[in-house]
């Protein structure tokens, strides 16, 4: 029998949150963490929030995204097949043969990414699968039978592979990115719990919707809570495999622990703060730079309101937006206890303030 985090780990990552419809997702998030937490509470778009401690003056956030890259039902052709449009940053060179779900008010009805044989394919003048040309197929002979199963334009559509572990060190499949960081936020919350600590601030765990599309669930619920403090969790590239440049996109490995990013949006008092404490625990880490943005909620923190003291724990990843997303036991881990530590070192009213 698996121990209860990992059920939840693969009940949760197996589940489908496609961005706008994260709602299956944030329940089973909800369900877990719920023995962790005294209170919750979730906005109208869909957005989750553990809270520990509440209604103490200096709040602190730390928060993962819970929605995945998806697909949207666009066209229906009159005999049957479906042309899609991307809902985030889904990548259109891998659908070819993929199988998919696709989600309609019945139900979920199968489909597959079609593609022309080999045989049939000049090499000199072959496409290559473009959003113009991709197209599922559900098994209908007609667009009627299509709309019978259900299947109307604004359906959503998610690949239907599920996780898995590769040679005992990894796990790998769709959605990593970033329902891992659900995962390893909730984790803090156990932990905290299970060793009884008593923090000194209201601590927010916030898994918030729509990342993947403008880091729109973060900028609500920024509004909202107005934190002191916030310490978002996503994914980055690792550039070990194959086609990186590491002079242009960083060395980055799985396997090296976390990475902390340094970048305009990320407070530097705060990011010292964390690698001091790093650095005191042992916790491996690495360090990459943000052009401009991070990509990532933490933007949305770091600019709220009057401004929120913010930075990033990266979880290195390989494959991303893909369905074999993979990350390291030994990162997701490392990451966990980084979180940890820092809420135990966090003073209440801790002012990161560059000018005082």
């Amino acid at each position: 029998m698996a121990e209860p985090n990992i059920e939840f780990l693969y009940k949760y990552l197996n589940n489908a949150s496609p961005t706008g419809f994260e709602a299956s997702g944030q329940q089973i998030w909800l369900d877990y963490i719920k023995p962790y937490i005294d209170t919750q509470l979730v906005d109208v778009y869909g957005t989750a929030v553990g809270v520990i401690n509440p209604g103490k003056p200096y709040k602190v956030v730390i928060e993962g995204h819970s929605d995945e890259i998806s697909w949207f039902v666009n066209y229906i052709t009159e005999d049957g097949y479906i042309y899609v449009r991307r809902n985030g940053g889904s990548d259109h060179q891998i659908a070819p043969s993929k199988r998919v779900n696709i989600h309609t008010r019945k139900g979920i009805v199968k489909g597959i990414f079609g593609w022309p044989a080999i045989h049939v394919r000049e090499s000199a003048t072959e496409e290559r699968p473009t959003l113009k040309n991709i197209f599922i197929d559900v098994g209908a002979a007609k667009k009627a039978e299509v709309e019978e199963m259900g299947i109307h334009v604004g359906c959503v559509i998610t690949f239907e592979d599920t996780l898995m572990e590769l040679n005992n060190k990894f796990y790998v499949g769709r959605a990593l990115d970033n329902r891992i960081g659900g995962y390893i936020i909730a984790e803090v919350a156990r932990k905290l719990k299970e060793n009884n600590i008593q923090l000194p601030f209201t601590l927010y765990i916030v898994n918030s919707v729509q990342e993947e599309i403008g880091l729109r669930g973060a900028e609500m619920i920024s509004r909202r809570l107005k934190p002191d403090v916030a310490i978002c969790c996503d994914v980055i590239h690792d550039t070990q495999s194959p086609m990186y440049n590491k002079k242009l996109d960083g060395d980055l490995a799985c396997g090296r622990g976390p990475v902390l990013t340094y970048g305009p949006a990320v407070q530097n008092n705060l990011l010292n703060f964390m690698i001091d404490v790093a650095v005191e625990k042992s916790i491996p880490f690495q360090r990459a730079a943000a052009s401009r943005s991070t990509g990532t909620d933490t933007d949305a923190f770091a600019y709220s309101a009057e401004g929120v003291a913010s930075a990033l724990i990266s979880l290195p990843q390989k494959y991303m937006h893909t369905t074999v997303e993979t990350c390291h036991k030994d990162d997701i881990q490392a990451c966990i206890d980084l979180y940890y530590e820092i809420l135990l070192k966090l003073e209440a009213g801790q002012d990161f303030s560059y000018i005082k």
